[in-house]
């Protein structure tokens, strides 16, 4: 398969995820978003990994590498932001971040 195909449907999903988490305002949507972001990236690498595997470097490997740090990265984001979001709801009843400006006081 071309490697144009991944970079179109990376860059798909990138699109839509950027253009998802400025117009929501429901921080899950938003962290969903933003994982969707993270998965355009892996999905590019991977592709990339592929594309230049055959080569005498080390670019295959690398790439790979970098998407496991990804992942890690993004598991942890969510961990943390479920949190946030989690103890949000519980003090204003709501997930909505236009909301978090009462937080202030």
């Amino acid at each position: 398969m071309p490697i144009q195909y991944y970079l179109f449907l990376s860059m798909a999903l990138f699109c839509i995820g950027i253009m998802g988490a400025l117009m929501r305002r429901n921080a899950i949507i938003i962290f969903m978003c933003i994982e969707l972001m993270l998965n355009a990236v892996n999905l590019l690498l991977v592709a990339f990994s592929k594309l230049y595997a055959d080569t005498a470097t080390n670019a295959g490997a690398d790439a790979q590498i970098f998407v496991f740090f990804i992942m890690v990265v993004a598991a942890a984001e969510v961990a943390v932001g479920l949190a946030v979001i989690v103890m949000m709801y519980r003090k204003v009843h709501s997930v909505d971040i236009n909301i978090l400006n009462r937080l202030k006081h």
